[in-house]
């Protein structure tokens, strides 16, 4: 079993491109797809995807709640409140998509108050089918906290696939940066293929992402997107080579990669004999080599 995370230090590089094309590319290798951008999920306008064979509500919000009955408006909780979640308009009243849950305020109210409600909705789980495999992905509500948390609870349903014998191997797209998503991304995966472009702002990014995989002992392997658009720079071979990483692909520059996204089709069978298509399939048959 294989958990190939596809990640990068920054937002976008072609992570969705590439992991939706490995996605076509390597379904005779029974995969189950996992998009893990719970903040900004892209995958399913990808392959199209218009319902849902489950959704499952995601309840782990935590939310101040005042008992006006007993408030007297000394505003200790607008001073305590870190997040600026607390304010006054003739009285005391929460911004529920700032406030964390954290109970400060209800610590610091003398009157007690304010009680912590927990367990609320804060986003969902989707799961369908599509051509390639099983998919999951998620969507952290508007504000909300958790979504690593939210990430984790998808690749448990994916790993569940494996268990069952529907799949063997899974391909998650993962959020942009090294934050809590990506940490839950990289958590437990096998390969991580880390994506960048030519550019000395995405190498100072992919040396981020790859101290992550490091460190949760992931192999990382890397795929230079537009690969033509700065010929002149080689930054990320060096760091290759001076890491002891391995290439295992370069996409040149392809206005067809736009247009399938428009189309809502994976790039390579939207055009598959276009340049950006061959490069993915040559990318393929290298992880392929892993899978094996």
């Amino acid at each position: 079993m294989a958990e190939i995370v596809v990640a990068s230090g920054k937002g976008g590089v072609g992570k969705s491109t590439v992991s939706s094309s490995l996605s076509v590319l390597l379904k005779d290798k029974n995969i189950g797809i996992v998009d893990a951008d719970a903040e900004a999920p892209n995958l399913h306008i990808i392959f199209d995807l218009n319902k849902w064979d489950e959704e499952i509500e995601y309840k782990n919000k935590s939310l101040a709640v005042i008992d006006y009955g007993k408030c007297d408006n000394c505003l200790k909780c607008e001073d305590a409140c870190v997040y600026e979640a607390i304010y006054h308009n003739e009285r005391v009243r929460i911004k529920e998509y700032l406030c964390e849950g954290c109970g400060a305020c209800k610590v610091v109210c003398p009157r007690k108050a304010i009680e912590i409600k927990s367990g609320l909705l804060s986003g969902w789980i989707r799961i369908s089918s599509t051509p390639y495999g099983p998919f999951v992905t998620s969507e952290l509500d508007v504000g909300q906290p958790n979504s690593g948390k939210l990430v984790t609870e998808e690749k448990n349903i994916a790993r569940g696939w494996i268990r069952e014998g529907r799949v063997k191997n899974l391909i998650v797209d993962s959020a942009a940066g090294i934050g809590c998503q990506v940490i839950a991304s990289m958590s437990g995966a096998t390969h991580a293929i880390l994506v960048a472009e030519p550019t000395e702002s995405s190498l100072s990014d992919l040396s981020r992402a790859y101290n992550l995989a490091v460190h949760f002992r992931v192999k990382p392997y890397i795929v230079i997107n537009k690969s033509n658009i700065n010929s002149g720079f080689n930054g990320i071979n060096v760091f290759a080579r001076e890491n002891g990483l391995e290439i295992i692909g370069e996409i040149p520059y392809d206005r067809e990669v736009p247009r399938s996204m428009a189309y809502r089709r994976p790039l390579v069978i939207f055009s598959p004999k276009s340049i950006s298509s061959r490069a993915l399939m040559e990318i393929s048959e290298n992880v392929k080599k892993f899978l094996d």
